[in-house]
């Protein structure tokens, strides 16, 4: 297991009283570790291209770039052109730490070609302090996470705004939903690839890869606006790999992908699987921003780590 740290536990307790909408926080305190290997290596069980593959899996699912097939590299007939751009989506984001294990999912839809999805999110009971809270409503934009029935104090009919390339995560789980871009962008960073064999997800044939991520390469090599937030956690994280799974069909399109981060720092470390997965391509997406009237910019009562309340100020673009 590679162990991502933040640069302070100051800054790791803030994020985990941020993250998954405070239930990292209620479930455990942070804290610390390890580190990665720089060489770049393709199985050549899964074809010499292994590599390139998972790299180019983001512009794919954004039709930058047509899938090339997930094998030996050729493309012919159907498999040459991919039908993507756009997504319905599930996720499932499992936190576990002093052996309490809690699991935040979502589902929605998400356009890969402009960056932007609208996700219902679940809390499971008794994670948010309460015994029922209703689904928060999350819209991903570039740079920017916008949440309804954030609860803590925020008004029920006004959005919270989240500048998402000011978190020392950049939002890869803030939320309690890794932005399915960002998912697929942190496969730019790969430097680690091996091939473990052919499966199926949902009746679809699928390659299975698992590989090493490097957050700051990936930063450097994702799009234009994913760059900002992927920067940040790239500056936020001591150590910035990141293990992975991913799936590709024979289009090579990203069917699902599997990330395991973990902080640590004077108390229990924090385990958290941040899963996301893809089917229904070429859905319609439709997403409208919130007005600037329509978001919240008073206090938001917080959760920190041992049980304690804080209050934090959001800012209308901020």
């Amino acid at each position: 297991m590679v162990v991502q740290q933040h640069r302070s536990g100051v800054g790791v307790r803030a994020v985990c009283a941020l993250a998954v909408v405070g239930v990292m926080a209620a479930t455990a305190g942070c804290s610390g570790g390890g580190g990665g290997d720089d060489r770049a290596m393709a199985d050549e069980r899964g074809g010499a291209d292994s590599l390139d593959v998972v790299h180019r899996a983001a512009a794919v699912l954004a039709g930058t770039v047509h899938g090339t097939g997930t094998g030996t590299g050729t493309a012919t007939g159907a498999g040459a052109r991919s039908v993507a751009g756009s997504a319905e989506v599930r996720t499932s984001m499992e936190t576990a730490a002093g052996g309490t294990r809690v699991t935040i999912r979502g589902r929605g839809a998400y356009d890969f070609r402009n960056q932007v999805g609208r996700l219902e999110v679940a809390l499971p009971e008794d994670a948010a302090g309460e015994d029922r809270h209703r689904p928060i409503t999350e819209l991903l934009a570039p740079g920017a996470l916008y949440m309804m029935n954030r609860g803590a104090g925020v008004p029920a009919d006004k959005w919270v705004r989240i500048d998402t390339t000011t978190l020392e995560d950049g939002n890869l789980v803030t939320g309690g939903v890794t932005d399915p871009m960002a998912a697929a962008e942190l496969l730019r960073g790969a430097r680690q690839v091996t091939y473990v064999g052919r499966t199926e997800l949902a009746g679809v044939a699928v390659r299975h890869y698992r590989g090493i991520s490097d957050i700051g390469r990936a930063a450097r090599e994702a799009s234009p606006k994913s760059r900002g937030a992927l920067a940040a956690a790239a500056k936020g994280f001591r150590t910035d790999t990141v293990p992975f799974d991913a799936y590709l069909d024979e289009q090579g399109r990203l069917r699902k992908v599997r990330h395991r981060f973990s902080f640590a720092n004077e108390g229990p470390a924090v385990e958290v699987v941040s899963t996301t997965l893809l089917y229904g391509f070429g859905v319609p997406v439709s997403v409208r921003l919130p007005d600037d009237r329509d978001i919240y910019t008073g206090k938001i009562r917080q959760r920190q780590p041992g049980g304690t309340r804080a209050r934090a100020r959001t800012k209308a673009g901020a």
